[in-house]
């Protein structure tokens, strides 16, 4: 009862107090508090339109689009066993929101502002069977106003990284009333298991299970819709490095090394993915390398070996998990700032993948360090060296390509054990 007072009285009045500052700043966050304040219309306009048909209804939360991707083979598996029944899918983020379409998501929405009176009058409406969270993104009076009124909440792929907050004595006193709350978590190895149970305790446990991270099955899956055609060697790709999902922070570590890589490696192109491909981010990364006579162009919608340009720079999002195909190295964005993006995707490509320090949040850039098939740098200069060092070296850069690309094989299958999870317990 303490930490709901806490969090009720004094952290999430502060939490929307900055979010209604934010409102006027930035349109991101505008659109989400617009988007939830209609959320609870939208569920009783879903469930009205329903209410003849006699069916279990399945809410999965995810945080964004990234999230997202894990619940997939998820909700695509379960799909198949539980035809007859409804799946909603609640994101907190505008990308997410926007970005995610799929056609097995009977209803959409942003997620309720999670105060009790908001959350248990939604709960009420829709009377979920199970309520399943992917990854990280947890709000308490959901959980514990799932578990007030008996309704079955699970957690999946979660992460528990030894540097996180939730180790600290008051935040993790916190965090083991949440998680205690859940009935069911699935952790992704057996590091976050044992971390998962320095934060609960020994009392009160959850059922929990260590069942992987169905990311792993989701780009392989998005995988083998273009690898039939994709029959050429990396070794035989044009040498080409790729920088997916760039955050400001990663272009000021790293834009100056990557330049003297383009001078110094021979015959060497770049495609460069901003993290938001919007027209003040593009024009920027051109200005800064036309100021160096770097021949620049942009995507658009074509075909990346048909486009004249020394760097290449992607205008939109959607693209990159098959433009990892046409290149020989990758660069992961976030990793100087809130944390990396989708490294399975160049993974999976058979690129060895860089990114920066912050990753300790993703136990699938652990295993591509650990395996040799990714590598973290801390600076500029330490990307140069290191990326150089891999193109002018066949047979390392050959051993990197291939203990990336058999991390994601060696890690799938948590699809089908979280389902067969979901169903029994």
């Amino acid at each position: 009862m303490f930490w709901k007072i806490i969090y009720n009285l004094i952290l999430l009045p502060f939490l929307f107090l900055i979010v209604l500052i934010g409102i006027i700043f930035s349109s991101k966050i505008r659109a989400g508090f617009l988007g939830r304040l209609k959320s609870k219309k939208i569920l009783n306009t879903f469930i009205k339109n329903s209410k003849n048909d006699v069916k279990d209804v399945f809410w999965f939360h995810a945080a964004s689009l990234g999230e997202y991707e894990q619940i997939k083979p998820v909700l695509s598996g379960l799909k198949e066993v539980e035809p007859n029944s409804y799946f909603i899918l609640s994101v907190f983020s505008p990308s997410g929101y926007d970005y995610v379409k799929d056609d097995q998501i009977d209803c959409k929405i942003y997620l309720p502002f999670d105060f009790y009176w908001t959350i248990r009058a939604c709960l009420l409406i829709v009377k979920p069977k199970k309520i399943i969270f992917a990854g990280y993104d947890v709000w308490p009076n959901l959980i514990w106003a799932a578990k007030k009124l008996n309704i079955h909440s699970v957690l999946f792929a979660a992460r528990f990284s030894k540097k996180s907050s939730k180790g600290f004595v008051l935040v993790r006193k916190f965090y083991r009333d949440i998680y205690n709350s859940f009935s069911a978590i699935y952790t992704i190895s057996n590091s976050d298991n044992e971390q998962l149970f320095k934060i609960i305790g020994k009392q009160n446990q959850p059922i929990i299970r260590i069942l992987g991270n169905p990311r792993y099955d989701q780009v392989k899956t998005k995988s083998d819709k273009f690898t039939k055609e994709r029959t050429q060697s990396v070794i035989q790709r044009p040498k080409r490095l790729i920088f997916g999902s760039m955050h400001v922070e990663d272009e000021k570590r790293l834009l100056e090394s990557a330049l003297g890589l383009l001078k110094d490696v021979k015959d060497l192109s770049f495609i460069w993915a901003p993290h938001d491909p919007s027209k003040k981010n593009i024009e920027r990364i051109e200005d800064f390398f036309r100021s160096s006579e770097i021949h620049t162009n942009r995507l658009e919608d074509n075909d990346v070996n048909q486009v004249d340009g020394k760097v290449i720079i992607v205008d939109s999002i959607g693209k990159l998990s098959q433009l990892y195909w046409d290149a020989q190295i990758a660069y992961i964005g976030g990793g100087f700032s809130s944390g990396i993006h989708n490294v399975m995707e160049p993974a999976i490509a058979r690129l060895p993948v860089f990114f920066g320090p912050e990753y300790s949040k993703f136990h699938e850039a652990e295993e591509l360090i650990l395996k040799g098939g990714g590598f973290s740098v801390e600076s500029g200069a330490e990307l140069f060296i290191q990326v150089k060092s891999l193109f002018e070296n066949s047979s390392i850069f050959m051993n990197a390509s291939y203990s990336a690309t058999k991390v994601v094989h060696d890690n799938l299958g948590s699809s089908t054990r979280i389902i067969r999870s979901l169903i029994h317990d």
